[in-house]
């Protein structure tokens, strides 16, 4: 029960993150957030890190720096696919490979949950896929600026990559060893940050925003700290399967702030996917 809460609030900090860094891109480039706010993240881990504990392990430190590397390419290339394609094939795909490849890998390695767990499980999946399609005002916002994005080879790839990459990201974590405290999470973040870096670089983004989009860039160095940290101490108390797919329901949170805050309207289909994602959650907790 308490790895389910830790992967619920983690999905919390994950979706209210992506809802201000969404803000502060409508500014800036997203690129140019990050650049900011994953360094700031390695910041305040460094300072909250020696608080906590914890010795030094090598698979663990190398687990924690291939989920960092793994969430670097993942923000770049989801990214480049939002640019280049339509959110409302992008975001769902990228979403259901970010929720399914860790709930296969937990199966594959002998995990197994109660029948409950597992429907909860199928109903997040679906959840995930209908609160991640594009809300209708993105949809008219698209047709009215004339856009023409299509899902070509390119888009498919870097959705299908970014999806992949955003699963690894959990997939390694759960290997890191809760002994180890918070420093397999440090590294993590050094290694993403040096990925988005070399992104920045070699897109031509590499500026620190400034202003508005400069404290929003803080705030969300701040709920990725509580988002990171919420989601390896849930792993480290319970199943890949059942966390992950928990973790993966951060859009619900995203879409409703959209929704109050920003006044964005939202559709049927994701309204069914916010009921969806809370009934998942009630059945995962009896696991």
């Amino acid at each position: 029960m308490t790895g389910v809460l830790l992967a619920l609030l983690a999905a919390l900090g994950y979706g209210v993150s992506d809802f201000v860094g969404g803000v502060a891109a409508r500014r800036v480039s997203a690129l140019r957030v990050v650049i900011v706010s994953y360094p700031l993240s390695v910041v305040i881990l460094l300072i909250v890190a020696p608080v906590v504990g914890g010795h030094v392990d090598a698979a663990s430190m190398a687990w924690g720096a291939a989920s960092g590397v793994a969430s670097g390419l993942a923000v770049w290339w989801f990214y480049a696919a939002l640019a280049a394609g339509p959110m409302a094939v992008v975001s769902p795909l990228t979403a259901v490979l970010v929720a399914g490849i860790p709930v296969l890998v937990g199966l594959a390695t002998g995990e197994r949950s109660s029948p409950p767990a597992y429907v909860g499980i199928v109903c997040a999946l679906v959840a995930v896929v209908l609160v991640s399609r594009e809300s209708p005002d993105a949809v008219t916002e698209e047709i009215t600026g004339g856009r023409k994005l299509r899902f070509d080879r390119r888009v498919a790839l870097l959705t299908v990559g970014s999806g992949v990459a955003f699963a690894f990201t959990f997939v390694a974590l759960h290997k890191t060893a809760a002994p180890d405290g918070l420093w397999p999470l440090v590294l993590s973040r050094v290694a993403a940050t040096a990925v988005v870096w070399v992104a920045a670089l070699v897109t031509g983004h590499f500026e620190a925003p400034r202003g508005e989009p400069l404290r929003l860039a803080c705030y969300v160095s701040v709920l990725d700290v509580i988002a990171n940290v919420s989601m390896l101490y849930a792993f480290h108390g319970s199943l890949l399967s059942l966390v992950s797919v928990i973790g993966s329901l951060y859009p619900a949170a995203t879409v409703l702030l959209a929704m109050l805050l920003l006044g964005e309207r939202v559709g049927p289909l994701q309204k069914i996917g916010m009921a969806m994602a809370l009934g998942s959650v009630a059945l995962i907790a009896t696991a």
